[in-house]
């Protein structure tokens, strides 16, 4: 008799804890989305340091990113004073409407 296969029931279980430690971790954070769709670039030229790395601060007016569509370049703000936390997409990619490019762990003010 050949044993049946035996499909692996802890890789899922094992697999669910991180989405929840990530939603975790987004808890305290304010999301910069995509003001329009377009191609996404982390810095104002090729070879160019990115406008923001994790850790960096930003204020409401400080540009994360550019947008570029039909060859016009939109710079992107920040829109909130804080710490990017994460950087959610890589450079040079498509990105759509309201996507999420950066997470932001805003300044408490006093």
């Amino acid at each position: 008799a050949v044993p049946a296969p035996t499909t692996p029931v802890a890789a899922p279980a094992a697999a669910s804890p991180a989405p929840a430690a990530k939603d975790e971790a987004a808890k305290d954070t304010v999301a910069i989305t995509a003001p329009l769709l377009g191609r996404f670039y982390a810095q104002p030229e090729p070879g160019a340091s990115p406008y923001v790395s994790v850790g960096s601060q930003v204020t409401e007016d400080t540009t994360v990113a550019l947008i570029e569509v039909m060859k016009t370049f939109n710079a992107v703000p920040a829109g909130v004073s804080g710490v990017i936390t994460e950087i959610c997409v890589p450079d040079a990619i498509f990105v759509e409407y309201g996507q999420v490019l950066f997470r932001v762990r805003p300044t408490k003010t006093a």
